[in-house]
């Protein structure tokens, strides 16, 4: 077991990007240098929104560079060619179709329907084992926010908060049906509350033998480490499988800007040290409880991944572990994820898809993600252009 886990190298990047043609290569690095200009990373993510909803012709930009480089395609379609490549190489693909806060009944029953064929797809596909889904995709924000608070619904939000249930029910059973499991997103900590109450309902009807329902657990907030032990404790009672996919967060910056602005102490962690603590015993809190837990480790952390390597060895795990499975973000963190299937473990790439225009805010994030993590877009155009300079040293050498 220890030469599994010691065979595992986040700085290979001939396995890291094996599955890049040089064009995609080329293409990846490009846009990385683009998102390491700060400025013009902020203007973008700010102009961008705009100038789609003003039908300005910048689609075709999108798609050409970030839409390419982050996104799976347009169409579950589309998808086929990456989901097929991924696993060309051991990488499993979880599905997202990437539309959020949406704000009638109708655009809510459009996008079920979008996740149930997501659903029906990913279940003719043995490399496709989730799909993610957004609630704030098939329910109002502000429904889900008046939730939180607790306050009283009128008969038409009763019935509208109904139909959101009924919705994830729907996915849910089908998804089980299809032996697919559904990943629920977290969202800002405003909203959340409903979502976990939601989860947990779920995972108690859905998860009594397999994990069909997975929760996700934010850990940049500084109460999610005790909401884990928390939730653990429901599931044991209730004779459940816990489902938990642990990330670091999405949302810091706009949630500290709105503790301040409203004046009331900040969810979010005090610094990093603290987040990376809290993430990392969420880890080892789950691996050692790993036959009554499902844990999908969604960290583009390097240490964090490392470390749950060094567990499975230490408690003489087999890599590929049934309820363990590795997630990274597509176009984000290849060294970790193609470096562990390599190595034998579960691993897999979020891949959103949807209509470009659709994604916006998706892509948006995730230049503002990579600007805002410390180092993230160094770390990844250093892996790029040292995978650069390997292909070009092996075609001269090839040559001569």
């Amino acid at each position: 077991m220890r030469a599994v886990a010691d065979s595992v190298s986040f700085d290979n990047t001939a396995i890291a990007f094996a599955h890049l043609k040089d064009k995609d290569l080329e293409r990846a690095f490009r846009v990385y240098q683009l998102i390491n200009i700060r400025p013009l990373t902020w203007l973008g993510t700010r102009l961008t929104p705009w100038a789609i909803r003003m039908g300005l012709p910048v689609k075709s930009l999108v798609r050409s560079t970030l839409f390419q480089v982050f996104c799976g395609g347009e169409t579950l379609q589309a998808c086929s060619y990456v989901i097929d490549r991924l696993s060309k190489y051991g990488v499993y693909t979880v599905l997202d179709y990437g539309v959020e806060a949406k704000q009638d009944e109708e655009e809510f029953d459009r996008t079920l329907a979008n996740i149930l064929e997501a659903i029906r797809f990913a279940g003719q596909r043995r490399h496709v084992p989730f799909v993610s889904v957004k609630v704030t995709g098939i329910c109002r924000f502000a429904l889900l926010e008046k939730l939180h608070q607790r306050h009283s619904l009128s008969a038409s939000e009763q019935q509208q908060w109904q139909r959101a249930q009924e919705r994830l029910a729907q996915i849910c059973t089908l998804a089980q049906q299809q032996r697919v499991g559904v990943m629920l997103d977290a969202e800002e900590s405003w909203i959340q509350n409903p979502i976990d109450e939601l989860a947990d309902l779920l995972m108690q009807r859905f998860n009594r033998s397999e994990a069909v329902v997975l929760n996700t657990f934010q850990l940049y907030r500084h109460d999610r480490l005790a909401f884990l032990h928390d939730s653990f404790e429901r599931a044991q009672r209730g004779g459940y499988l816990l489902g938990a996919k642990l990330v670091r967060g999405a949302y810091m910056e706009k949630e500290r800007r709105r503790a301040k602005r409203l004046g009331y102490a900040s969810p979010i962690q005090p610094d990093k040290k603290a987040c990376d603590r809290d993430f990392n015993e969420a880890v080892r809190f789950c691996i050692e409880r790993l036959s009554s837990i499902f844990l999908c480790l969604a960290s583009h952390n390097e240490e964090s991944n490392m470390l749950a390597v060094r567990l499975t060895q230490q408690y003489r795990m087999p890599p590929d572990h049934p309820h363990l499975l590795f997630s990274q973000l597509y176009g984000m963190s290849d060294n970790i994820t193609f470096n562990l299937a390599h190595a034998g473990f579960r691993a897999s790439k979020y891949v959103p898809y949807g209509p470009v225009q659709e994604v916006i805010p998706y892509l948006m994030r995730r230049a503002q993600e990579n600007t805002s993590v410390g180092g993230m877009t160094s770390r990844e155009l250093l892996l790029l252009r040292r995978e650069r300079q390997r292909r070009k040293t092996q075609a001269h050498g090839t040559v001569s």
